[in-house]
């Protein structure tokens, strides 16, 4: 599903929907930021037997390249990716955020930023958003979908939870 704003695109317009599918009982969604996880998560999507949705960034079509194999392979569903390390602060992020966040850090070099890219936003990779909020104890959530009920809402509830309670889910 095409998503995303800032390029028109016909009857997508600047639309970010994808939090209305991840309280869909069943159903996983994908958002990949590269090349390479768009061929992995679109293999692993076809491979899974529940029913997958795959959102793409409409400005990721024609603004990045890079090498992909040529060989079929899965990226895991499920299991963020540390983009890089750093030791002031970690952006979760996904999609079109990754970029953002590379491109800030490029102009920024005087921060040691990490990136932790989701990947998958259902299910969420708890255990990978714990380990970057514990990274830096500064966490900056960046997503491109609507400000209350957004993807972005549900991880800083998360990990605000977490670092008050610890509480974890199973």
């Amino acid at each position: 599903m095409p998503t995303g704003g800032g390029v028109g695109a016909g009857p997508f317009h600047s639309q970010s929907n994808e939090a209305w599918f991840t309280h869909v009982p069943g159903l996983k969604v994908v958002y990949p930021s590269t090349p390479a996880d768009a061929k992995g998560l679109l293999i692993a999507a076809v491979n899974d037997p529940n029913p997958v949705l795959f959102f793409e960034h409409k400005a990721l079509y024609r603004s990045i390249a890079a090498p992909v194999p040529d060989e079929p392979f899965e990226v895991p569903i499920g299991k963020a990716r540390w983009v890089q390390k750093g030791d002031d602060l970690v952006i979760i992020t996904y999609g079109m955020g990754v970029i953002w966040a590379e491109e800030y850090g490029a102009a920024h070099p005087e921060v040691s930023l990490a990136i932790l890219d989701l990947r998958t936003l259902l299910p969420l990779d708890y255990e990978a958003i714990k380990e970057a909020a514990e990274s830096t104890g500064k966490v900056l959530v960046l997503h491109e979908d609507t400000l209350t009920g957004g993807i972005g809402a549900e991880v800083a509830a998360w990990v605000g939870s977490i670092a008050l309670t610890g509480w974890m889910p199973l």
